[in-house]
């Protein structure tokens, strides 16, 4: 695991920074989902955002009840923080209802 993560480091440093040396990163063309959660939420801010980089991970152990995303879009360029937090809010709206905790980072590229 650990050489996994450290290839993905090395492979991608632009995420380096952002991720947890665990964290699994998605394209939408190659999508490996551990729960129907995540991948219902990656196809909802994918669809919404067309995001050039995303992150949806079950962090509860795969019960669905707490979730980490982060999120890259130029949907969000010249927004607030709180705005762009509020989109994703709103986008995940019938999701959130069903969960315990969110762990959510939003990012305008440059």
């Amino acid at each position: 695991m650990l050489a996994l993560a450290l290839t993905r480091r090395i492979a991608r440093p632009q995420l380096a920074a952002r991720l947890p040396a665990v964290a699994r990163a998605y394209s939408a063309a190659q999508a490996k989902f551990s729960t129907d959660g995540e991948r219902v939420i990656h196809e909802k801010l994918t669809e919404k955002f067309k995001p050039s980089e995303l992150q949806v991970e079950d962090v509860s152990g795969g019960c669905g009840t707490f979730y980490q995303i982060i999120i890259a879009s130029d949907e969000f360029k010249g927004l607030s923080l709180v705005k762009q937090q509020r989109l994703v809010n709103q986008t995940l709206k019938e999701e959130i209802q069903g969960i315990h905790g969110l762990q959510l980072k939003t990012i305008a590229p440059k």
